[in-house]
This record gives structure tokens, sequence and C-alpha cells, in this order.
């Protein structure tokens, strides 16, 4: 009887552990089935080092889990990218915060949701040989630029701040391969560039040292690649921007932790992305730029307030920007869609 009273006993206490687990299974199995949101990130250029971020955290599933199917699409400039968002062609863009508040200021519906190269990697850049190491060795050089990218809108900042004049410096314009072929081909001394990018693939391509100029050891040190997206996703769906933060901010962190795993997710993806070894240093340039000393402790793309605030005071005294619309950081940055 005792027998056959434990047996009652197990038979029932199954019943009851399987009712229990039925409706977290059956919710877990609802939210597999749920239609993912298509999202679309338009990267700011082709694809290079610091894109990699991204194609890790949709390799690992980050964006799934967030109830996103993202789709990634190569830019050609941040400013055609801020277009982009402004139209809702893409839902996202990851481009040069500020090139999008430039287009704010003037009235353009965008705000950045995160920035994540706290330090610009913005240079100036050309052979070793040519022994051009500082600001003034410019002066009466051919440099090649890229119109509409953020460099090139950067461009005469940098210059206002080290006193050179524009009419003293000669300017050639052309796309990214443009830009290395001309200095490869001494059709001009020196091109705009990332320095965890162009300078590595000019030098892998020629073989020859590059020394890099960069702007923010004059001084303009802005704040530079971020997330951006229209005003009015941020009402209409904050919580799609939540989901999506949460997986960028995890891609990022993945990236820091093994920067050759998020160079091996990209190239996955787009093989013919780059030579894995050089995507592999320009990825470590790339996490070294995420974070101030404010932020050192701080997740991934929660950039200190004052680090906006001086990018808006560079603006207004040397990037054109009309006092009258500079704003203050938070009507260009929301942090309140990032994870803690």
């Amino acid at each position: 009887m005792k027998k056959l009273l434990a047996s009652m006993l197990a038979v029932a206490a199954t019943a009851l552990a399987t009712f229990a687990i039925a409706p977290a299974q059956a919710q877990a199995q609802a939210q597999a089935e749920k239609p993912k949101d298509k999202v679309t990130l338009m990267l700011n250029w082709y694809l290079y080092s610091e894109h990699a971020t991204f194609f890790l955290g949709k390799e690992k599933g980050f964006y799934a889990e967030e109830g996103i199917d993202l789709g990634i699409q190569e830019g050609r400039g941040s400013a055609v990218t801020a277009q982009a968002v402004a139209a809702k062609s893409a839902t996202f863009g990851y481009i040069d915060v500020t090139t999008m508040i430039k287009a704010a200021a003037k009235g353009a519906p965008l705000k950045s949701t995160g920035v994540l190269f706290q330090v610009s990697p913005m240079s100036v850049m050309g052979f070793s040989e040519k022994n051009i190491a500082t600001p003034k060795d410019i002066i009466g050089k051919t440099v090649a630029v890229t119109p509409g990218d953020s460099m090139s809108q950067m461009w005469p900042l940098f210059l206002k701040v080290n006193d050179i004049r524009p009419d003293q410096v000669k300017v050639v314009s052309g796309d990214g391969q443009t830009k290395l072929n001309a200095v490869a081909n001494g059709q001009a001394e020196l091109l705009l560039g990332y320095v965890m990018d162009q300078a590595i693939k000019l030098q892998d391509a020629t073989g020859k040292p590059v020394t890099p100029i960069r702007f923010a050891d004059s001084g303009v040190n802005q704040i530079s690649s971020g997330i951006i997206t229209h005003k009015n996703l941020l009402t209409e769906n904050p919580d799609l921007v939540k989901r999506f933060m949460r997986a960028s901010t995890k891609a990022a962190e993945a990236a820091e932790k093994s920067p050759e795993a998020a160079v091996d997710a990209m190239l996955k993806a787009h093989p013919k992305a780059g030579v894995r070894d050089t995507l592999i240093v320009g990825m470590k340039q790339s996490v070294a730029l995420y974070h101030t000393q404010e932020t050192a402790n701080q997740r991934p793309f929660r950039v200190a307030m004052k680090n906006v605030n001086d990018s808006l005071d560079l603006l207004v005294q040397y990037g054109g920007m009309d006092a009258s619309t500079r704003g203050k950081p938070e009507d260009y940055v929301t942090l309140d869609f990032l994870p803690n």
C-alpha cells in the first residue's frame, strides 16, 4: 500500500512539474516563432575593420535573440548614410556622429543612440619617406579626399586649428580606392583616412611605412563613429531601439574581447572584405577608440556628455556650425536606450 501511495505521489509530482514547465516552454516557443523585426543598418563606408563588430553580433545571435532580423549595408560616406536614415531608407546608421550633428542642427530628424568611437580616428597620412610628420608639413602638398565623407567635413576644421589656409593645400577628389591609388602613384602626397583603416591598407598595398597625422593630436578630438536613427523611431518604437542597442552593446563587448573573432565573422559573411591579418590589426586599433578616460569603466556606446559638449564647441568655433543652432548635447545624443 505504501509503495502504491508513493508511486501515485510521484506521478502527481511529475504531472505538476510538466504543467509548470509547459507554459514556459510554450512562451519560449512562441517567442521563437514570432516574426522578427527586419532592421537595416547602413554603414558609413565600404567594409573595413571597425564594421566587424556588427557581423560578430549577428553571427553570435545577439540580434536574433532580441527579435531582430538584421541586414547590414555598406555606405558611401557618413553624409550619404545620414540622408538615408533621415529618409527612412535605413532603420539605423553607423556614421561619424559629428556629421549627423551638423545635419540635425539644420533640421534633419536624426539623433544618436550611442557613440562607439569616443576618440577620433581621423588623420591625414602619407609615406614616411616624404617626411610629412606635422600639420605644417602639409602646406604646399596635394591631399586626396572623398567629398561628402566625415573626414572631408572635418578637414576645414583641422586646417583652421593649425592656422593653415585652404589655398595653401591642393585637393584632389576621389573615392576610397582612388585616394589610395593617388598616393601610391605619386599623384598626391597625402590622403584623408582613418588611422585603423586607410593607413594599414596603404602600407599593405605598397610595402612602405605610412605616417598618420591624427586630427585628435591637434585638439580635434571629437566623438566619432556611432549609431544614429530617425527621431520618430525613438517615440514610435522605443522597444526596438532598446533591443537593437542591447544587441549592439553585446557585439562591441565581444569584439573587445576577441578582435580576431569579429574579423572572422565579417570575412565569413563577405570573404572579399579584406586581408585577415590587416583587418585584425585595424580591429585592435578600433576597439582602442571605444573609451575615453571618463568612460573607461562604462559599457560601449555610453559616451560622456562632456565629450559631446566639447565636440559642439569645436563645431561652433571651427566647423561652421551657427552658434544659434548649437543646442545642448542631449539634443543630438541620448543614452536612454542603452543597457545598464
